[in-house]
């Protein structure tokens, strides 16, 4: 049975991580069978992580991916090979993933906490059903953001989305790598997503750190970052009014 972390971002984005470091961790502190390196709205930070991998050995594989802010909030791309353009509506997006033959999961769904596809936004994908234009999975993760809505999305979708169920971390510390995961047979990124596109995957949740654990100043460092990390293409203006929709809906 592999492991993988379909949700984890460095320090070349907004997490606290330089790629060394994560690497050698996800090494000596996880038994992950995959990571996916997902930087908001640039590919560059999963290139980077991939290509200090490929020059090291390592006993897990590094898929390619991004996170990707949507007008309707964020988006995570997998498998992809060049970034995807960011502050575009959220169909364009979805057929631009697949376009590169990636996949397109659902982030911390429906969280008020943080830029997210919210249920109306969800429903109406689904509802209206085009080719490319669709998710393929949504996530589980039990980061802070994530918390706040987990049970609500999990519940719709086994109840009416029936998308595929993977499990990210949504890491922005080495202690939170793994802290939610995705379960599928075999180990490799091809079985991976393979696993995902046939809805045969399992989201499995465990702890994330706690405020004590990581340290105060180190998350008042992580949020600083999260504010001043490439504010044009994380699109702070363009999503306050998604914000709002959601908030309501």
């Amino acid at each position: 049975m592999g492991t993988a972390d379909l949700h984890v971002h460095t320090a070349l984005g907004d997490g606290m991580a330089e790629i060394p470091e994560l690497l050698a961790y996800v090494e000596d502190e996880t038994d992950l069978s995959l990571i996916a390196i997902t930087e908001h709205d640039d590919i560059r930070a999963a290139n980077e992580t991939r290509e200090a991998w490929a020059r090291g050995s390592y006993r897990f594989g590094v898929v390619l991916g991004q996170e990707v802010t949507t007008l309707e909030g964020h988006l995570l791309a997998l498998f992809i090979e060049e970034t995807v353009p960011s502050l575009q509506p959220l169909a364009p997006t979805l057929r631009a993933v697949h376009s590169q033959g990636g996949i397109c999961v659902i982030p911390h769904p429906m969280s008020w906490l943080t830029r997210s596809i919210g249920r109306r936004a969800i429903e109406r994908i689904i509802a209206e059903a085009a080719e490319g234009i669709a998710f393929d999975a949504i996530e589980r993760s039990v980061s802070p953001a994530a918390r706040v809505t987990a049970d609500k999305a999990l519940r719709l979708n086994r109840e009416r989305y029936h998308l595929a169920e993977v499990g990210g971390s949504d890491a922005h510390f080495l202690k939170a790598i793994g802290s939610c995961h995705t379960e599928f047979e075999g180990s490799s990124a091809a079985e991976l997503k393979q696993a995902i596109l046939q809805r045969q995957t399992r989201a499995v949740a465990g702890r994330h750190p706690s405020l004590r654990q990581l340290g105060m100043g180190q998350v008042i460092r992580q949020q600083w970052r999260g504010i001043m990390a490439t504010p044009r293409q994380m699109g702070w203006l363009p999503t306050i009014g998604s914000f709002f929709r959601r908030v309501r809906s």
